[in-house]
């Protein structure tokens, strides 16, 4: 069975919200069933949805998978922060005919997550962080390549812009296998339909330009813990040991940090493996088959 369909159904709906930009999203696995929300990482878009699409499809799971702004089809919002993010993110689910539904965010979309639920407690039911990012002050030692662009998104914005430009450009003249292997320790584990989809997802992520990246990497390297204290719902965090994108030391303080939360380590999985073994066990999780973490 394919791990994934590179070719998943993209049905791009835009939604606007206050100030007159415009936020997209499309929708995988059953149009009919039930709403799961999916928050792509950082860069990334909508598109990286299309790798739940066939468990979705399988577990009657609708995934609502939104471009945040600046990535894809939605406008930039240079100025945004965490805490803004319930005033995009709602509005799709409006659009969607979604009262409230869980949230799964991966890598740079899961303090998004956070956010949502912290804002609108009551619009979100659950969340799963996979490979997610974490609070700088429960983070020791990020890796070099991730300070790095930290500081260049806070002291030279324009300079990361041109940088990450000319990578997605080199991405896009490049395998699939090549642009997976940002994500993985070894890409000739990565199947080709999943590398494809990958790749599908990083150029998206640069079709508006870089503003949603640079945007992103300032945002996520500035202090956010405040924010976990007011998330009350169930917290499912997915991580992998082998993680170097994330160490999953960081992942451990923020499970500590939250309440009511409950931490899987996979074993022998670095960023892309932590998101692809997590897809079954993310929507086993609100279908019923998973137990919710005690209060």
């Amino acid at each position: 069975m394919s791990d994934t369909t590179a070719e998943a159904a993209d049905e791009l709906r835009t939604v606007s919200v206050d100030g007159g930009r415009r936020v997209s999203y499309a929708t995988y696995g059953d149009p009919d069933g039930t709403p799961v929300v999916f928050l792509h990482g950082t860069p990334g878009s909508r598109r990286l949805g299309a790798l739940f699409d066939a468990a979705a499809g399988r577990r009657g799971v609708c995934l609502v998978a939104p471009d945040r702004p600046g990535f894809g089809a939605s406008s930039p919002w240079p100025d945004r922060a965490l805490d803004d993010t319930a005033a995009f993110l709602a509005p799709v689910l409006d659009d969607a005919g979604v009262d409230a539904a869980p949230v799964v965010g991966f890598s740079g979309g899961g303090p998004h997550a956070l956010a949502m639920a912290a804002a609108e407690p009551t619009r979100v039911d659950a969340i799963s962080l996979v490979a997610s990012a974490v609070p700088p002050s429960v983070e020791s030692d990020p890796p070099w390549s991730r300070r790095l662009v930290a500081a260049l998104a806070d002291r030279t914005p324009r300079l990361l812009g041109v940088t990450l430009r000319f990578q997605a450009a080199i991405a896009a003249r490049s395998s699939p296998a090549f642009v997976a292997s940002q994500y993985t320790a070894d890409e000739r584990e990565v199947p080709g339909d999943v590398a494809e989809t990958v790749k599908r997802d990083f150029l998206e992520g640069f079709d508006a330009g870089a503003s949603g990246a640079v945007t992103e990497f300032d945002l996520l390297s500035t202090p956010w813990v405040d924010l976990l204290d007011d998330v009350d719902c169930p917290v499912f965090l997915r991580h992998g040991d082998a993680d170097a994108t994330v160490p999953v030391d960081g992942a451990r303080r923020l499970h500590e940090r939250l309440g009511r939360s409950r931490l899987t380590v996979l074993e022998d999985a670095d960023h892309l493996a932590t998101l692809r073994r997590s897809r079954a066990a993310v929507l086993d999780a609100y279908t019923g088959v998973s137990e919710t973490p005690a209060p």
